[in-house]
């Protein structure tokens, strides 16, 4: 069964919409209606590309990293966000605690709601 906190595997597409290559990714939250469509999250192991105040570090010594199934210390880019179907995930490998999963749905709502300042990447 899927769910929300899942790390998944997906082939996330670029911002041009050119193919994108197999990577995990976060399951925020079930879109409401009858398909069953999710809004996902990137994870990268690129932690250089941070935006601050957003995105998240999940590293290797975290008491959640075991369970969610990465194999590097990565970053998990709130800003990185798909609307996909669940026929289009290609499997769970793990799951992140509910504490950083509410944590992360915090930020995104703020800063959808303009709580923080403009943000750009360093």
């Amino acid at each position: 069964m899927i769910q929300a906190g899942q790390v998944v595997a997906f082939v996330f597409p670029q911002t041009d919409q050119a193919p994108g290559k197999l990577r995990p990714a976060l399951l925020l939250r079930r879109l409401p209606g009858p398909h069953d469509d999710w809004l996902i999250c990137m994870i990268s192991s690129r932690i250089h590309q941070r935006v601050p105040e957003i995105d998240e570090v999940i590293r290797d010594s975290d008491p959640d990293f075991f369970c969610s199934g990465l194999k590097v210390t990565s970053l998990i880019r709130v800003t990185r966000l798909a609307v996909v179907s669940s026929a289009r995930l290609q499997g769970s490998i793990g799951r992140l605690s509910d504490d950083r999963l509410n944590r992360i749905r915090a930020r995104l709502a703020r800063w959808i709601a303009g709580a923080t300042a403009d943000l750009q990447a360093p």
